[in-house]
């Protein structure tokens, strides 16, 4: 029987399942940037050759982590964050992004790739900044799966450098999704930054043209009271009742940090088919999300870090934080451990990621057929070996730095934790004259 060749064969390893389950001794073919078998290892190796063959043995692959909100525009406040005084977002972040140049944001952009791809991080969602052309071109080279936005608001209180109206704001994105939507493995998302910094024409026309593009909208939801008050106090809706009432809520919605959400908001999520990013680390000093009412309803939840200003971009982390702070808030009243298992939790991150990325049935599961975004840990540490149940391990147990092998689109962009893809060295050398004279 002839053999199938394929691009690259993963041979005799463990992999996470669909099921979420631990199967060994398996083998997997890629080819054209895709996964075409998941198989046992020796039945594979009788079907498939290999241009190429990886020894997976010690190892679990598994899909590639989706970060489903981040700030490419704040790569660079690593530390300045934590234990600030509110409200950091007009104090801190938005007077630094109004500083940023284009040398800055390409910087912030080699380093926040450099990041997700050692933290196992193949796909990502950025909530949009400036100078994104540069950020976009750093994301092209490194070989990540990722949907830009640019920032988008027309407040006429905004700091000079960044000031615009709102035909200025919808510019940008259009020019970004010119230059950049399906260049590798980039798209681009329309964005609404701050809605309290949006006038009602900037949200018309962003939601429009989003629909004609047919690409997704994403903003920042229910994150502070002040900003549901100002709904409250202005229109007499909570948020998600006004982006309601004005017809611009629709399956290609991504919803940010949704703490604030009240049930009939919830209800409306479920209508209107939205998706949902929490931030766990971010978000606990402003409230816990109620998301276990989210998944009975049946919303697409995913999580994100909220960038490298809110403790780095380790998803492992965020899921380790996610799983205790709602166990807090739910599981001990309701005596309920289980109320938010590794399961589910790894299914966040992967499955929901994947709908946020609007790759739904395409990454996020490792199968046939889906593209191969794939990441593989090494499971022979004392931290992690032996155990009794590996899934559960890897939420409770793995870090950023068990992260080996990074395969996205096929191409294989980080092997035995060497990142081939961009220039380390360079890219610290420029960040050191650029940044820390």
């Amino acid at each position: 029987m002839r053999k199938r060749k394929c691009d690259l064969i993963i041979e005799n390893t463990s992999i996470l399942n669909s099921e979420y389950e631990v199967a060994e001794n398996q083998s997997i073919a890629m080819a054209d940037g895709k996964i075409v078998s998941v198989a046992d290892s020796f039945e594979l190796k009788k079907h498939y050759e290999g241009g190429a063959v990886l020894n997976g043995a010690g190892k679990l692959f598994m899909p590639g982590l989706t970060d489903g909100h981040m700030h490419t525009g704040q790569q660079l406040l690593r530390g300045k964050i934590l234990d600030e005084l509110p409200m950091i977002w007009t104090r801190i972040m938005l007077p630094f992004e109004s500083t940023l140049t284009p040398e800055k944001m390409k910087v912030s952009a080699e380093l926040a790739a450099l990041e997700m791809i050692s933290s196992g991080t193949t796909s990502f969602v950025d909530a949009g900044s400036y100078y994104m052309e540069e950020a976009a071109e750093i994301y092209a080279e490194s070989g990540l799966r990722g949907a830009l936005s640019c920032s988008t608001m027309d407040d006429a209180s905004l700091p000079e450098s960044i000031r615009m109206s709102a035909c200025q704001a919808i510019e940008k994105t259009d020019s970004l999704y010119e230059r950049f939507h399906g260049k590798e493995n980039l798209k681009v998302y329309y964005s609404l930054r701050s809605l309290i910094s949006c006038s009602e024409k900037l949200m018309y026309l962003v939601a429009g043209r989003a629909e004609e593009k047919e690409t997704f909208l994403q903003a920042h939801m229910n994150e502070y009271p002040n900003e549901v008050n100002f709904f409250l106090q202005n229109y007499k809706k909570r948020p998600m009742e006004f982006l309601e009432r004005q017809g611009l809520l629709n399956g290609r919605f991504v919803s940010a940090h949704s703490l604030l959400i009240s049930e009939e908001e919830m209800d409306i999520m479920k209508e209107r088919n939205v998706k949902v990013v929490h931030c766990p680390f971010s978000n606990c000093g402003k409230a816990v999300p109620n998301t276990p009412a989210l998944l009975r309803r049946g919303i697409a939840v995913g999580l994100g870090t909220d960038g490298t200003a809110h403790g780095g971009m380790s998803l492992f982390n965020e899921m380790k934080i996610f799983r205790s702070l709602i166990n807090a808030e739910y599981g001990t009243r309701l005596a309920r451990p289980d109320i938010m298992p590794a399961k589910q939790v790894l299914k966040m991150v992967l499955e929901g990621g994947a709908s946020v990325m609007n790759e739904e049935g395409s990454v996020g599961i490792l199968k046939k057929g889906y593209k191969a975004d794939l990441i593989s840990i090494d499971i022979m540490q004392p931290h992690l070996y032996p155990t009794g149940n590996l899934t559960n391990t890897i939420l409770e147990s793995v870090n950023t730095g068990d992260v080996r092998d990074m395969i996205v689109n096929g191409k294989m962009i980080m092997k035995d934790r060497e990142i081939l893809t961009l220039d380390k060295e360079r890219i610290f050398h420029e960040v050191k004259n650029l940044c820390l004279k």
